[in-house]
């Protein structure tokens, strides 16, 4: 005998309740990715910026304009960003040894490039975070992640590069505190995480490590004080390391190192 409840029904034993109308139309909402998640993901920006394109009525899918923040596309559905077709593809990360001889640009028109070195290292679209010159060496990092480029850009937490630097003469220990401590160029502050001496080296030889994406920052550093830089080589980013990655070579990064980016 059941106490304080109804009967239950034969054909739905265990719960297996019909999902109501409303319960089917709630899961179709729930179902597909948000269209600014849908833009990163396809390369083309970061989510914020993709909110900005889609308020905008840049955004289309399936031929009308989309300006709901909320909106899912669904499998099938098609895409336009600025007129053009766009896809989600899976995000890469990879991380180059950069030898001298190759401009850090996506142009075909300058030669030798660093697209070069990675051009068959995966099929998604990838593109160099920040720039180092033709003739400077090191850690350069690729990826079609939209969200990473931004932090390692827009974020005060973003990583710091090492640089080895090689000058034409002594650094003089006065302008080695000045740079530690912080100068201005043109009425703009100058700041470095940190600069010191290489150990067993001239003095000439420096570690520099600052946040800036390109290089051009750093010679104007120096020769803001009377120096030409020789060498420049980029020595870590962040945890990423040279180890195992010998000149003009390509990895992938691990999963732990991508987690590490993403936490930033």
């Amino acid at each position: 005998m059941q106490r304080g409840g109804r009967k239950g029904n034969p054909k739905n034993k265990g719960g297996n309740f019909k999902k109501s109308p409303a319960k089917k139309a709630e899961s179709k909402e729930q179902s597909g990715i948000r269209l600014n998640k849908y833009i990163a993901n396809s390369g083309v920006c970061s989510r914020r910026e993709a909110d900005m394109y889609i308020a905008t009525g840049q955004v289309m899918v399936n031929g009308k304009v989309i300006d709901q923040m909320g909106f899912r596309v669904q499998p099938g559905d098609e895409v336009r960003f600025d007129g053009a077709r766009i896809q989600p593809e899976p995000n890469a990360y990879v991380l180059l040894n950069k030898p001298k001889g190759f401009a850090t640009t996506t142009s075909e028109e300058k030669g030798n490039t660093v697209m070069d070195l990675v051009g068959n290292s995966t099929k998604a679209n990838i593109k160099p975070i920040g720039r180092l010159g033709r003739n400077a060496t090191g850690l350069l990092l690729f990826t079609n992640d939209a969200s990473i480029n931004t932090k390692f850009t827009n974020s005060p937490k973003a990583p710091g590069r090492l640089f080895h630097i090689e000058l034409d003469k002594n650094l003089k220990a006065e302008d080695l505190r000045k740079i530690k401590e912080g100068f201005k160029i043109d009425n703009k502050e100058v700041m470095v995480e940190d600069i010191s001496y290489v150990d067993k080296a001239p003095k000439k030889e420096v570690g520099l490590k600052i946040k800036h994406t390109g290089t051009s920052i750093v010679r104007t550093i120096f020769e803001h004080f009377g120096y030409q830089v020789v060498r420049m080589d980029c020595v870590t980013i962040g945890s990423l390391t040279k180890k195992d990655l010998p000149r003009g070579r390509w990895r992938h990064l691990t999963e732990q190192e991508v987690a590490y980016l993403k936490m930033l």
